[in-house]
């Protein structure tokens, strides 16, 4: 693996040699000057943000709608590869440029406008937003922020060296619950905290599964090209668009990418957490005979359950063991759980264990409370962190007002330098999920080196220690033509 994590090179443009010498629209006219045009601070004569949205169709046609409704910002630019997808936001905001390809948009455009959001599938995440922040773009983008470590670690280091202001998508992180349960851990309501659990009944798409090999028609309105961009170059398959991509480790990262940002976020927040020492697991089996377990590499497994350690915290006394449990596997119900009381909300949850108690929330750390109920009864204690106005409605709207802040002046509940670790923790998870999968052939022999192991962790080198063949998914190569994220 190319070991460049801490290369300080020139920036360079990931999109095109050419990208920043054109200067295409350097003299046309926009009706609202950018921000940056006057200078970082300056308050433009609209007061208003411009925004270019990257994938406006789906999750991003309601962060382009949040954007709007933040009464701060115009999405002045739209972009998607599949203008069925596009259409609503595109007849909602008729003022706004449409392209197709991403990169001749921030091409010709750059000058016109301040910030980017990126709401495409994980495997373009990293691309599009590392190439807005050269450009010296603020920028949202979906959960989770990366496809793999790799990509993580360098959009983490990228926001620091072009000093934009930066917020993944995971907008429970903006929520009370999250600033609860870090004032009744400070209280020391449930005493240390050793292990927590994260448990969601996803996948709610097919995984498990062979790759379709049926020639299906590409739709007009989608650029198939475009949508695969970094990834491998395949046939298109039908009902991979828009949305069982997620099961895909081309495209997706599995229930851990889609949900792991929203129910490992509270932990990460209360206890600290930054980057785990090691990491094991287990995997949900798919038979297609009588003793004969089906094998499909390339897609997530069923069902996973994913131990990671992280090392002790400034809010903690030793070790931390963070439980992920996913397709429908939920821990051991806690005795100070009534018989008829939810577990979490049902599918969904978080569990704190400390050395004098138990708390529990929800998805998006929504209802967090003690263990048992009673002990939330006349409970009282001193709101100590400043909570986000709306909660998680409100969380495009604080990126937006730290974009016009200023780089540093606004704090945000998840900035890279809050959302790389924990998106590192989550693809780490995922590392030991494809490594189990992992098979050669030795003296004739099937082995698979990445099944009932635990994978030992080195921070600094960003690769697995003692199973190097797992180190290929920590950082991948783009298909030709797609340059990898450098500085």
């Amino acid at each position: 693996m190319d070991q460049d994590f801490n290369k300080n090179k020139e920036p360079e443009s990931v999109v095109r040699r050419d990208f920043l010498k054109k200067g295409v629209l350097a003299t046309a006219a926009f009706m609202i000057i950018p921000r940056h045009v006057m200078g970082r601070g300056f308050v433009a004569p609209s007061d208003r943000l411009l925004i270019a949205s990257i994938g406006v169709g789906g999750k991003g046609r309601s962060d382009v709608a949040s954007f709007e409704k933040s009464g701060l910002a115009n999405v002045a630019f739209l972009c998607d590869v599949d203008t069925r997808r596009a259409a609503d936001s595109v007849k909602a905001l008729p003022k706004a440029k449409f392209y197709k390809d991403w990169r001749e948009m921030l091409d010709k455009e750059h000058k016109n406008f301040d910030a980017v959001s990126v709401s495409t599938p994980d495997h373009n995440h990293a691309i599009q937003t590392f190439s807005a922040m050269q450009l010296g773009k603020h920028v949202y983008v979906q959960k989770p922020m990366a496809h793999d470590i790799y990509e993580a670690h360098m959009m983490t280091q990228a926001a620091a060296r072009y000093k934009v202001v930066t917020q993944m998508g995971n907008q429970g992180s903006s929520n009370d619950g999250t600033r609860i349960l870090k004032e009744w851990h400070d209280a020391d309501l449930i005493g240390d905290v050793h292990t927590v659990y994260a448990w969601t009944d996803r996948p709610v798409w097919p995984q498990g599964i062979p790759w379709s090999t049926a020639k299906t028609e590409i739709p007009k309105e989608l650029d198939w090209d475009l949508w695969l961009g970094t990834a491998p170059n395949k046939n298109y398959v039908d009902k991979l668009v828009p949305f069982n991509w997620r099961g895909w480790w081309d495209y997706g990262t599995g229930a851990l990418g889609d949900m792991g940002c929203h129910l490992m976020e509270a932990p990460f927040s209360v206890l600290n957490l930054k980057y785990a020492k090691d990491v094991q697991c287990s995997v949900g089996s798919v038979y297609v005979d009588e003793f004969k377990r089906g094998y499909f590499p390339e897609s997530c497994p069923p069902s996973s359950h994913v131990v990671l350690t992280f090392p002790k915290t400034d809010k903690t006394k030793g070790d931390i063991k963070m439980h992920w449990m996913d397709g429908g596997i939920q821990p051991e119900r806690p005795e100070e759980l009534g018989a008829n009381e939810i577990f979490g909300d049902g599918g969904n949850g978080t569990l704190f264990i400390g050395t004098k108690g138990k708390m529990i929330c929800d998805t998006y750390s929504e209802n967090p409370r003690l263990l048992p109920l009673s002990r939330n009864e006349n409970l009282k204690i001193a709101e100590k962190y400043p909570r986000v106005k709306d909660g998680a409605s409100g969380h495009q709207k604080q990126w937006i007002e730290g974009c016009i802040a200023g780089y540093g002046k606004k704090e945000l509940s998840s900035p890279f330098e809050i959302a790389g670790p924990l998106t590192e923790a989550l693809l780490m998870a995922n590392l030991a999920v494809r490594g189990y999968d992992l098979h050669k052939e030795y003296l004739g022999e099937d082995v698979y080196p990445g099944r009932s192991v635990k994978l030992l962790w080195d921070n600094e080198a960003k690769k697995v220690t003692n199973i190097d063949d797992v180190n290929q998914f920590v950082k991948r190569n783009y298909r030709e033509g797609w340059k990898n994220l450098s500085f």
